[in-house]
Formats: structure tokens, C-alpha cells, sequence
């Protein structure tokens, strides 16, 4: 009978008009409790299913939430993926994902993919492409964006303290006696790479540790790339008893690049990453890393995109991530703290 049952019929047997049937359907309807509940009442009794591409022309609205992320099978971005479906579940929309893959151009062409499958807001994650093309896109519709700072848009930003959280860290080797410390960063075209290597560079000023441009190197917070940045790291020759990562991913390769030279984590070196992965707390040994809440954040950026979009403004407060301590950094080799072991 479902398939049979149109607005018509609910209507009729609620007694009320079409119009507020639609109305209650799209949540925009101002009626009176006992008369929202006949609606309801028959809607269930009828088994009525709502043709939501005819609700979407009727009204102009498409039910969708457009999500410009970089790469869809990263770890980071699928944990915030998850968040973001978590933070639609129970509300009318629905989320469209495209990468864009660090690729300003690619960026733009997904933009575009999910302008015209007419999204009611966009939720962008991270990206190389320049803020005036996202102000042009916040000017159409509800627009959040996480990890980034643009330019006009500060109140829709979900800002993380990437400078914190690495000095953190930094601390965190300096109380283990420490000295030597090198720094494998991501690529200098994204932002959050620019602000964790800027707070790496900071903290080390400030405990008074040499800093060496000779032990900075750069990956693309792929596993590949943070293998690689170890490998010429240890190939200089030079001394450093911690290395810290940008993020988990290249944390994990670097890991294995210190493993196939027969180099221990942590009593040889101590080494740490920057987002908390699930898969950080099953390396061997465990990752001491930084809690970025990935998941959450994803379900933040979604609730706060439901608010722009029911004509509230949600605060954006910056989240600092949160240092946790494993088993992949101890006392430095030599070290007072390591004598006392």
C-alpha cells in the first residue's frame, strides 16, 4: 500500500491541509502538538514514505551536505569522515564526499562537482585551494571548514592549535633529557604542516635546544614519505636522539626505517607522531603521539553546519590537541635519566 499512498492521502485522513503535511515533513511547519502527532499518527499508520527528490524541487533544497576532503582513504580523513556521518545521523541530510587530493586545481573542480548537485552547505576539510574561492562558495551556501583558517570566514573555521600541541611534544623529549631532536614535517603548501613545523622551531628556541636545519626534513603525511625523510635523516651521519613526526602516518614509516637499521624505539631513539590514529596505540612500540579528537571533529564540523543551516551561529573554539604518553619516548641515551633506569 505504500507505494500507493501520496501527501493527498495523509492529509485527508489527518484532516488537515497538503501544505502542512509538507510543512511538518520538512520540519518548518508551525502547528500544535495534537495536531502534529494526528499527522504523524496516520503517516505511520499509512507507511507513508516521502519522495524526497520531489520534496527537494518543491522547496529548492537537495538534503545534502557537501564534503570537500583531500584523500579519502587516509586514515585521519576516513576517522573524520566517520565523525561527519555521525553528526548528520538523525537529520534530513545526507553528505557528499570528493577529494581533492592537496591539489588546489582538483580542489576546485570538486567544488564545482558539488555546487551544481545544488548541496544545501559544504563542510571542507583541510586543502591547498586559495580562500577566495571558498569565500565565493560561503556567499551561496552554509560553509565550515576544519583545520584551516580562511580569510573573512574565522567564525565558520574549526581551528586546531598545531603550534601547541608540537611544543608539547617538544617539552616532552626536553624533560627526557633530550638535546638532539629532528623534525621530519609535511609539505609547505598546507597549513597546518606550516604551523607545526613553526611551532617545532619555537619550542626549541625557547628550551634552548640547538636547532639544526640539517635535521628538518620533509614528507606529505604519507607513510612512504616519513620512510623516506628517516632514511636521509640517518644518512647524514649527525647526532639526534628523538625524532618527531608531523603526523602518524609518517611516524609509522619512519618507524620502519629506524627498525631495518637495527635502531631501537625507544632506547636508541625516541620518536612521536601528531593525530592520535587508532592504529598509533597497536604499533610496537605504542606511538606517543597528539590527541586531535579526529572523529569528533568530524561530528563538530556536521552539527555546526545543521546549526548555520536551522539560521543559528555556532561557536567555533579552537581545539588544542592533547599530548599523549606511550611507550616509543624514554630518557635520552646517556642521559641522567637514562643512568637511572
Amino acid at each position: 500500500m505504500s507505494a500507493t499512498v501520496t501527501l493527498m492521502h495523509v492529509a485527508r485522513e489527518a484532516g488537515v491541509s497538503p501544505s502542512t503535511v509538507s510543512r511538518i515533513l520538512n520540519g518548518t511547519a508551525n502547528v500544535t502538538p495534537d495536531k502534529r502527532e494526528r499527522v504523524e499518527a496516520v503517516i505511520q499508520r499509512l507507511n507513508f514514505v516521502p519522495n524526497v527528490q520531489a520534496q527537494a524541487l518543491a522547496n529548492g533544497r537537495s538534503f545534502s551536505v557537501g564534503v570537500l576532503t583531500q584523500n579519502i582513504s587516509s586514515p585521519f580523513y576516513g576517522e573524520m569522515l566517520a565523525g561527519i556521518e555521525r553528526g548528520l545521523e538523525g537529520s534530513s541530510y545526507h553528505p557528499l564526499v570528493v577529494s581533492g587530493h592537496w591539489n588546489a586545481g582538483q580542489e576546485q573542480q570538486a567544488l564545482d562537482l558539488l555546487m551544481r548537485r545544488r548541496v544545501d552547505a559544504m563542510i571542507v576539510l583541510g586543502g591547498v585551494i586559495e580562500d577566495e574561492a571558498l569565500q565565493h562558495v560561503a556567499a551561496r551556501v552554509p560553509l565550515v571548514a576544519v583545520g584551516r583558517q580562511v580569510v573573512g570566514l574565522t567564525e565558520r573555521c574549526v581551528l586546531i592549535d598545531n603550534r601547541e600541541g608540537i611544543r608539547q611534544v617538544v617539552r616532552h623529549l626536553a624533560e627526557l633529557g633530550h638535546r638532539e631532536v629532528a623534525y621530519i614535517s609535511g609539505l609547505e603548501t598546507q597549513q597546518d604542516a606550516v604551523e607545526r613545523r613553526e611551532g617545532f622551531e619555537v619550542a626549541m628556541r625557547e628550551l634552548g635546544l640547538p636547532l639544526r636545519p640539517e635535521l628538518m626534513q620533509r614528507g606529505d603525511y604519507t607513510e612512504a614519505s616519513g620512510e623516506q625523510a628517516a632514511a636521509e635523516l640517518l644518512a647524514l651521519d649527525l647526532p639526534f636522539t628523538a625524532l618527531v613526526c608531523a603526523n602518524d602516518q609518517m611516524a609509522l614509516g619512519a618507524r620502519l626505517a629506524l627498525y631495518r637499521r637495527g635502531i631501537r624505539v625507544p632506547q636508541d631513539m625516541s620518536l612521536t607522531g601528531f593525530d592520535d590514529l587508532f592504529s598509533s596505540r597497536y604499533t610496537t612500540p605504542p606511538l606517543t603521539t597528539l590527541h586531535q579528537a579526529v572523529n569528533e571533529l568530524g561530528q563538530q564540523a556536521a552539527e555546526n553546519v545543521l546549526r548555520l543551516l536551522a539560521g543559528e551561529s555556532p561557536p567555533m573554539t579552537p581545539y588544542i590537541p592533547q599530548l599523549i604518553i606511550r611507550e616509543s619516548t624514554g630518557p635520552a641515551p646517556h642521559s641522567p635519566a637514562a643512568a637511572g633506569q
